[in-house]
């Protein structure tokens, strides 16, 4: 009685504070399904939030370093395609300015800013999957969560404060990229002490719009605000990640064991009636835990390398659409004319609504054909095209503009997403592991923090060669896409013998999901 009474204390012990106060009022515990909701609800807005902290800087780039060059929108002669360019409107926000990133090295201050932030992002998260084994991932998110806030409004606050340090905005940006590394890593896990493996691609494609929502809503808030001036941009997304990490903290449940609930799924699983039915290649089994594997050993799981890699120039591409894209429209003539700071902010959006759409088509292709590498290289080869008729046709008209940048968004973000959630969690449980579970949040960090760092080089880079040359930008990121997609060259042709091989296997039975071919292992 005593050891079952003490059973009880831990579990009350770990029961967020607003879940028992919100189940004292209904007057009975919540089912397993509505602890799910929850979980996603909290978890999507969570890392949404972070998102949205993220893209502030990308819109205010604009007004504080206003210089431009005159560039064009090609590799051919300016007036072949923009005649009225010479003459154009200039872009009213050109005018202003905030010290030091207003003169001629303020874009590569910006793109030294943005490599700081994401260089100290991707070293923590590879410890960051370490800390969440050793502490409550519900503190943990909520610290993280607080920590953004307070230095995205301190970010702000230069603003109010009148500073002009170029070292105090590089210092608050690299202790907010300190605070943002425990955010992937803790929302991967909690989703995943509650979801099984099921139609992993879809489900996680879905769940991970997260990532463009944030960005979406991170460019409206703070397009919106500069109006009012630009520490506004960052003070209010800064005050919202706060509240959200305090609503993780009150009601955020980790995992059905900390619930003192029983997880169906994994019940399901054991269930006598599958003994019969072929578990996908990559299926581990949640309830077996062995030692930590080592993160040299994670290295050498097959397909861990080839994927990292490919998310290291994926996210290249990405992020340098996600901290330049309003910039760079904000300094090009889309039909003769240049739009406003506060527009251009706005209009970048949709780069992120094609992301979402882009997820979910990776997610549901890759399920219904079995083949993550095939998907994802399939999607990086359909980028380059798309970056390169933006990047010529995209000024013809605002229409033009909106249609070529929600396909290149689809592209280039779908892998992203798909690398990033359900292949880095088939990976974390591959065969070669032999039902050891204790790799997940290790491989997700390997996986995740590689490709971070090209997401810090790729905004750094760029600051420099933008201030030459929009076209060799976008040649870079062509390069940077064709790279990723022909990392996984080997994995795809894997996946494509062993369907030939197959042949009409799938007409009987389940299918055999190997988004990472055996005759790698």
């Amino acid at each position: 009685m005593g050891s079952a009474g003490e059973q009880r204390n831990e579990t009350q012990h770990h029961r967020p504070v607003g879940v028992r106060f919100l189940e004292y009022i209904r007057g009975t515990p919540f089912t397993f399904r509505t602890y799910q909701a929850i979980v996603l609800v909290l978890t999507f807005f969570a890392y949404a939030s972070f998102h949205a902290t993220r893209k502030t800087t990308s819109i205010v780039k604009s007004v504080l370093d206003p210089q431009t060059t005159e560039l064009g929108f090609t590799h051919w002669s300016r007036f072949y395609f923009l005649g009225t360019v010479e003459g154009a409107q200039r872009n009213p926000g050109l005018n202003a300015g905030w010290a030091p990133f207003d003169t001629s090295e303020g874009t590569a201050m910006l793109g030294q800013i943005d490599v700081a932030f994401l260089s100290i992002y991707s070293l923590g998260m590879y410890f960051a999957g370490h800390l969440g084994d050793r502490f409550d991932l519900r503190v943990l998110l909520a610290l993280g969560m607080a920590g953004t806030g307070i230095f995205t409004s301190l970010f702000g606050a230069g603003y109010w404060m009148n500073i002009h340090s170029f070292y105090y905005f590089l210092v608050v940006q690299m202790l907010a990229g300190l605070f943002q590394s425990t955010g992937w890593p803790s929302v991967v896990a909690v989703v995943g002490n509650w979801f099984g493996k099921k139609k992993r691609g879809l489900i996680m494609g879905i769940w991970n719009a997260h990532t463009s929502i944030g960005n979406i809503s991170g460019s409206l808030i703070a397009s919106a605000l500069l109006k009012y001036g630009w520490g506004y941009s960052f003070a209010v997304p800064g005050l919202i990640i706060a509240l959200f990490g305090l609503t993780v903290f009150l009601f955020l449940p980790v995992s059905p064991e900390k619930m003192g609930i029983e997880n169906e799924e994994e019940s399901q699983l054991k269930s006598p009636e599958k003994d019969g039915i072929t578990q996908p290649l990559l299926e581990g089994r949640p309830n077996e835990k062995g030692r930590a594997v080592g993160f040299v050993e994670a290295w050498g799981i097959p397909g861990v390398a080839p994927f990292a890699l490919c998310l290291f120039f994926s996210k290249l591409v990405a992020y340098t659409f996600l901290y330049w894209l309003p910039f760079y429209i904000s300094h090009t003539a889309i039909d003769g004319k240049y739009l406003s700071d506060s527009t251009a902010g706005t209009l970048s959006s949709l780069f992120d609504v094609g992301g979402v759409v882009g997820g979910i088509l990776a997610g549901h292709i890759s399920d219904r054909l079995d083949a993550r590498a095939l998907t994802a290289a399939s999607f990086m080869y359909c980028a380059i095209p798309a970056l390169f008729f933006y990047r010529i046709y995209g000024s013809i008209s605002l229409y033009w503009n909106v249609a070529l940048m929600f396909v290149a968004g689809m592209f280039v973000n779908g892998p992203y997403a798909l690398i990033t959630t359900a292949v880095s969690a088939d990976l974390g449980t591959h065969s070669s592991l032999k039902g050891n579970s204790r790799a997940l949040a290790t491989v997700t960090a390997i996986i995740d923090g590689t490709g971070s760092v090209g997401a810090a080089i790729g905004p750094l880079v760029t600051g420099y060669i933008s201030a030459n040359s929009w076209s060799a930008v976008f040649t870079m990121l062509m390069a940077a896409a064709l790279v990723a997609g022909l990392l996984l060259t080997k994995l795809v042709v894997a996946e494509v013998t062993a369907k030939m091989e197959s042949g009409g296997s799938r007409t009987g039975g389940l299918p055999q999901r190997s988004s990472v071919p055996e005759t790698l292992v």
